[in-house]
């Protein structure tokens, strides 16, 4: 029986996992997300452009591949039409290539707002939300009132957008949270109309029966593992499962048909947004770092704090969702520097520490351990990899237990290594 690999990131997303679907995409028969939503931004790069996705599987530009929206996404249809539209030039055949999960949540408009109101209300305990209505999406569907795409094609889907519409407004006026829904409901009934052109379905049921047909599955995650609701660093952290274990809730398939777990790091650390951040570099250090690896959230086009490797960190994601192979990228970003840094453990009251914390304050240190940087010239196999890349590669393989099979040295899906 075929298998269901997942590829998923390891850290605090932005890890490059869109780049690296897109290459592996060629040997599945489908691409499936299974949770996030609009705040996601996967960016691939070919024929010297970058593309953005937020919301569809970044196998879209691989033709014959199947691409699915899980069950465990929510989905804004303003923002999916804008999607749609930036593929127009393309040509996608994107009615046949593209399904949908009739139990995916929808965001609406008020979601938004919603999430703005929350945001607000927190102050300086903030948490730093993308201000996609995620949140509350997932909120809804936790209290079981939240509208599912399925609900598009019911006779009574107005009616129940307006009741769902009318429990926010109540929130939103006991904030003191002044808005204007018109303008964005207009936009989004339009895209609406879209939404009912695509299939709309059971996916758990065709999922499951392209596995029985023999045909391979790739399930695509969002975020990173460290964003989990439950295993991150809360409530810093994003309103669904991050890691391995959500593939299953979010598509609908058996753990038993879980196969491969490929986990994706950087070869350095970024994050968006508040929370703890054990080895972030502050000041020069921290925006030189930045202004090398570019950056900035593809979704928010906010700055990402910037930071050297976490190894307990990436020991206890690896172990989290039963990683079968690593996948570095963005090596070439740590290429020239000097010296570069790795967190090989915490310290706290004189004791060294390897397990991650997930609420980890000024009382705690990070016990750091140097490595040269290497040379970036041009290379297009792992025997002609420098040997101070090697030993860093060989260094984390050894912390971890865990092959590094993949390195990425580019943007471009042409620079991609298999070891």
């Amino acid at each position: 029986m075929a298998k269901v690999d997942v590829l998923l990131g390891l850290q605090w997303g932005d890890e490059g996992k869109g780049k690296v679907v897109d290459f592996l995409t060629p040997k599945y028969d489908v691409v499936a997300r299974f949770q996030g939503g609009p705040n996601a931004g996967h960016t691939l790069e070919f024929d010297g452009k970058k593309h953005v996705l937020h919301q569809i599987p970044s196998g879209i530009f691989r033709e014959g591949t199947i691409n699915i929206i899980g069950n465990g996404v929510v989905l804004d249809p303003i923002t999916f039409e804008n999607e749609l539209l930036s593929l127009a030039p393309f040509n996608l055949e994107l009615k046949r290539s593209l399904i949908l999960s009739t139990k995916a949540q929808m965001i609406i408009p008020s979601h938004r707002l919603l999430d703005a109101a929350f945001e607000k209300s927190k102050g300086v305990l903030k948490i730093g939300s993308t201000l996609r209505g995620i949140g509350p999406t997932y909120q809804d569907k936790m209290a079981r009132v939240g509208l599912r795409l399925g609900d598009v094609n019911a006779k009574d889907f107005d009616q129940k957008y307006q009741s769902l519409k009318g429990k926010h407004c109540e929130t939103l006026d006991r904030l003191g949270f002044e808005y204007d829904l018109s303008e964005q409901e207009e936009v989004f009934f339009k895209a609406i109309e879209v939404l009912r052109s695509f299939r709309i379905l059971n996916t758990e049921y065709v999922i499951n029966d392209v596995i029985d047909q023999g045909k391979t599955v790739l399930a695509e995650g969002a975020q990173g593992s460290l964003l989990d609701i439950d295993f991150g660093s809360y409530p810093y952290v994003t309103s669904s499962n991050t890691i391995s274990a959500g593939a299953c809730t979010g598509l609908g398939v058996s753990p038993k048909l879980i196969g491969e777990v490929f986990g994706i790091f950087k070869a350095y650390c970024t994050r968006v947004g508040s929370g703890p951040f054990p080895t972030e570099l502050l000041g020069e250090s921290g925006d030189a770092l930045r202004k090398q690896g570019n950056e900035f959230g593809a979704t928010t086009g906010r700055p990402r704090r910037c930071g050297w490797l976490d190894i307990p960190a990436l020991k206890y994601a690896t172990m989290l969702n039963g990683v079968t192979q690593l996948f570095m990228m963005k090596v070439d970003i740590l290429s020239n520097l000097g010296d570069i840094m790795v967190c090989d453990s915490y310290a706290h009251q004189g004791k060294n520490i390897d397990e991650f914390m997930t609420d980890f304050d000024d009382n705690w240190s990070t016990n750091l351990k140097k490595f040269p940087s290497w040379s970036n010239h041009s290379f297009s196999k792992y025997d002609e990899f420098p040997v101070e890349l090697r030993n860093y590669i060989a260094y984390i393989e050894g912390r971890t237990n865990v092959p590094i099979n993949l390195v990425s040295i580019g943007p471009e899906r042409d620079r991609t290594i298999i070891k």
